[in-house]
């Protein structure tokens, strides 16, 4: 297992704005970024509906931690290349760090980037190399935290956001009249997840976009970067090399950021997944020229990589004198159960056997009568998921086990007391896809029972609890501060 420390001792010998000279710095950080690449193959990539099996990577895969201390609460946050990490596997891991360091669970985030081109996480019984990889992926979230906290060392921080527009598109799309098919349960959705291309098809988005690529830098107290968390609001790009694992663009992104900012060998950065449900990279009214495997991963990128430089140019001063705080809450919330006309529908679907009955069925219809059937018989009614607020000076940062729908980023980000909020999306566990009411009411991929889980207004109560945990912060910061 490959391991890169971020040490520093370094008392600050050079005025740092609004810090003295000779004053030591309150703040401390660490950072550490463990190598959790599949040693072990065939492995199945479990980003899509029919076996999608590697036989090598493409380029590595990471968890990467930052740990900061303020002397009164420590926390740490951790980006780890995975299409969702079970929440399982994810406790453990926090179970383990936190025995090590101290840290106490609840003041721990695992997010993940949700590539699609990453191996399962938690399979405990099945084939050799995926049982095998559970122990590769719990040691390495472990360890990053734990290595992470063992090089804690003196620093500032600094956070801003800078746009990156022309790489994030809403894939949900309004059609032309009369062009909507039906979806896999026989009905006519309102809006299409990633639609065919053309004028005569497409008529607008149905939702909007977020721009900004968010940045928490961390320095030494000479200056030096030490560690950036970066988050942006777009889905996994795609176009890799077939039968390989890879961490998308956010591992290319960690790759460049270092020639970017000067960083040594040392130096980690990381790219979490923002609120990315219903955006991805696909320009549905523009004809790009072919790629060839890997060539959009790298240009988005290098884009996202300019910008982060862009946004840590901002930065008027990184501070050593600010303030942490933590909340979390655990929401239980309704698992959606199918109508008795769906449930009727499953098992005819099901039932079968004449292959040109089957042919004529709508695209998904079988797999998503499966997916019927499984929310029918989920035996447990409600399921507990956690949120995060973290503050972290003046930025506060949002941790949401879902694949968030951009609507809700945006609001949180509008709605909250903070000057710059961060919403992270797939932390701590991923329990499917979380649209809006409104987008519910449209239809669509997201929408689906077996796509998503559980009720249909829980965004509305995931934001309510995280507004409140983002004013208790506020209020605790205006105590102190």
């Amino acid at each position: 297992m490959r391991v890169h420390l971020i040490a520093v001792a370094l008392f600050l010998v050079l005025p740092v704005a609004g810090v003295a000279a000779d004053q030591a710095s309150a703040l401390r950080a660490g950072a550490a970024a463990v190598d959790i690449t599949p040693k072990e193959f065939p492995l199945n990539m479990p980003g899509g509906f029919n076996a999608n099996m590697a036989e090598s990577a493409h380029d590595p895969l990471y968890a990467r931690a930052m740990v900061l201390d303020d002397g009164t609460t420590t926390l740490a946050m951790v980006v780890v290349d995975s299409l969702g990490a079970a929440p399982e596997i994810i406790e453990e891991a926090k179970q383990i760090a936190s025995k090590e360091t101290g840290i106490p669970t609840e003041r721990m985030l695992i997010c993940s980037t949700h590539t699609h081109s990453g191996p399962p996480s938690n399979v405990t019984d099945g084939p050799a190399p995926a049982v095998a990889y559970r122990k590769v992926l719990l040691d390495g979230l472990a360890q990053s935290i734990i290595k992470a906290h063992a090089a804690l060392q003196p620093a500032a921080v600094g956070a801003a956001s800078h746009p990156l527009p022309e790489e994030v598109f809403n894939r949900r799309w309004f059609l032309k009249p009369g062009k909507m098919q039906p979806n896999p349960f026989g009905r006519i959705d309102l809006v299409k997840m990633n639609p065919p291309r053309g004028p005569e098809i497409l008529d607008r988005p149905a939702g909007p976009t977020d721009p900004d690529i968010t940045i928490i830098s961390v320095q030494t107290a000479r200056r030096q970067p030490l560690a950036l968390f970066a988050n942006y609001s777009l889905h996994y790009v795609g176009g890799m090399p077939r039968a390989q694992i890879s961490a998308d663009y956010f591992g290319e992104f960690a790759r460049l950021m270092p020639s970017r900012l000067r960083g040594d060998e040392n130096f980690v950065a990381m790219m979490s997944n923002g609120t990315s449900g219903d955006i991805n990279n696909i320009p549905f009214t523009v004809t790009r020229p072919p790629r060839e495997p890997f060539e959009q991963i790298r240009i988005v990128a290098q884009k996202a990589a300019d910008t982060a430089w862009f946004a840590q140019q901002k930065i008027e001063q990184h501070r050593s004198n600010v303030t942490l705080d933590m909340r979390q809450r655990e929401i239980v919330l309704k698992y959606r159960r199918p109508t008795d006309e769906e449930l009727a529908w499953a098992k005819k679907v099901l039932a079968m056997t004449d292959k040109n009955e089957i042919a004529n069925l709508p695209r998904l219809a079988e797999a998503y009568a499966r997916r019927t059937m499984n929310a029918a018989e989920r035996e447990e009614d409600t399921v507990t998921v956690k949120l995060q607020a973290i503050r972290i000076g003046d930025l506060a940062v949002c941790g949401i086990p879902f694949e968030t729908f951009v609507e809700i980023g945006l609001e949180l980000k509008d709605r909250s007391p903070f000057p710059q909020t961060m919403v992270i999306g797939l932390a701590n566990g991923r329990y499917g896809y979380l649209p809006t009411p409104e987008q519910h009411r449209l239809g669509g991929y997201e929408t689906w029972l077996g796509t998503n889980y559980v009720q249909k207004d829980a965004s509305v109560i995931l934001v309510d609890n995280l507004r409140e945990m983002l004013s208790e912060l506020h209020a605790s910061a205006t105590s102190t501060d």
